[in-house]
């Protein structure tokens, strides 16, 4: 089944080729491959279905020089390197400038729609640097003039431990984790909770730091694991029936993609969207053909942002897809799920 056609988003393929391409503005990683594409993205690729004729290039992301991934045309402006979380190996890394505060202050709006306060303090149970997330959370408080607390989290040391076999030194590291939440709630206002469905799992397992969490916070946005639908049920209607249970899917790579409001007759109690104005998560069977909707199928970025491109990546995850709202031509994922290995590699998710 093919997709919606959006002209819009078209156009913008077409404009960011020009950059990404021209030897005054292009990054020098993509220059470095027009000699090896076979094909001149400035006059063959004319929107979204051309972004298929480039290579994968995410393993590449974790040993190019970030220097090289940024475009020349803003190289007087700072840049930051973000990693993701190693799940499936050695860390990728991006460049950001201005784009990610220019992607939360669109999801903040999209999560105050589901019902998250517009202000109040914030604590956020996850990584900090080098990862992303923290930068996000800590933005979304910003925005709303709250106060940023934050309890670091390695994610990476989690997965070693589970890797090589080590869970008891793992769970110990996660209550050393919920350890220090609790201390921030005993005596902190915190209206908004920051953390991954394991971690909301574990609080509920400690009485004392769920009773806080229940009786302080306000909404709980989950993120960086899959969970499954009936845990999220649990979740919400039992552990949290008083607080806004609201679910962000994204990555360093892609960026994020928060739940959107609920509509009448939705089937599935989580939607998510991306960023319509750079983003699309294509769902894709075995052949790279779009699944049909209400089909499961895996996950497919295109990312085309002045800062980042990113083209016809394939993610760890599966989904299935939605259709979209009547005012959107970007399709929505419900039931993310990771897989458990993909090219000989096992993938663990441990706590994020």
């Amino acid at each position: 089944m093919s997709r919606i056609i959006d002209p819009e988003f078209d156009s913008h393929v077409r404009k960011l080729m020009a950059w990404h391409f021209d030897a005054a503005t292009g990054s020098p990683f993509w220059l470095g491959k027009l000699d090896t594409l076979g094909f001149d993205p400035v006059t063959e690729v004319q929107g979204l279905d051309d972004l298929t004729r480039f290579p994968d290039v995410s393993s590449e992301l974790r040993s190019v020089p970030a220097q090289d991934l940024i475009p020349r045309g803003l190289a007087d402006r700072p840049f930051r390197v973000y990693d993701s979380g190693g799940t499936t190996g050695s860390p990728k890394r991006i460049v950001d400038s201005a784009y990610r505060s220019q992607v939360t202050a669109w999801a903040r709006q999209r999560l105050i729609a589901c019902g998250v306060p517009a202000d109040g303090n914030w604590l956020h149970l996850g990584p900090g640097g080098p990862h992303v997330i923290g930068f996000d959370t800590a933005r979304y408080a910003a925005l709303g003039g709250g106060v940023f607390y934050s309890v670091d989290l390695d994610p990476r040391w989690v997965k070693r431990l589970l890797a090589d076999e080590r869970g008891e030194e793992a769970e110990a590291y996660v209550q050393h984790l919920l350890d220090q939440a609790e201390t921030i709630l005993e005596s902190q206002d915190v209206a908004v909770l920051n953390t991954t469905p394991p971690l909301l799992a574990a609080i509920c397992l400690r009485p004392r730091l769920y009773e806080l969490v229940r009786t302080k916070i306000r909404a709980i946005i989950w993120a960086g694991t899959s969970i499954s639908t009936e845990n999220l049920k649990q979740l919400r209607e039992v552990f949290f029936a008083d607080a806004r249970v609201v679910g962000i899917y994204g990555n360093s790579l892609m960026g994020v993609a928060p739940q959107r409001p609920a509509r009448p007759g939705d089937s599935h109690p989580c939607v998510f969207e991306p960023f319509p104005e750079t983003t699309r998560l294509e769902l894709v069977d075995e052949n790279g053909e779009p699944v049909a909707y209400g089909e499961r199928g895996r996950v497919r970025l295109q990312l085309v942002s002045e800062e980042m491109f990113l083209p016809n990546i394939l993610e760890r995850d599966t989904a299935i897809r939605v259709r979209p709202q009547e005012d959107s031509f970007v399709d929505g994922l419900a039931d993310v799920q990771t897989y458990r290995s993909l090219d000989d590699v096992t993938i663990i998710e441990g706590v994020y």
